[in-house]
């Protein structure tokens, strides 16, 4: 694997991760804040069986 299909592959995975996390999770950004209130967050179980779910089937979708 070549570096530019290594950066393009993180990018790909970089911006699937964070679209879970912003639209199942609710979480803005998984930048560390170093704040408790802005790191830390209360999630529901079936919130995070959907993101867990999720990011399975994208990484299904990946190795197709």
């Amino acid at each position: 694997m070549n570096a530019k299909t290594t950066k393009r592959t993180q990018a790909y995975k970089d911006a699937t991760i964070n679209e879970i996390a912003k639209s199942i999770l609710g979480i803005d950004t998984l930048q560390t804040r170093k704040s408790d209130s802005l790191d830390f967050h209360d999630l529901a179980v079936w919130n995070l069986k959907e993101a867990l779910e999720a990011a399975f089937e994208a990484g299904r979708k990946a190795n197709q």
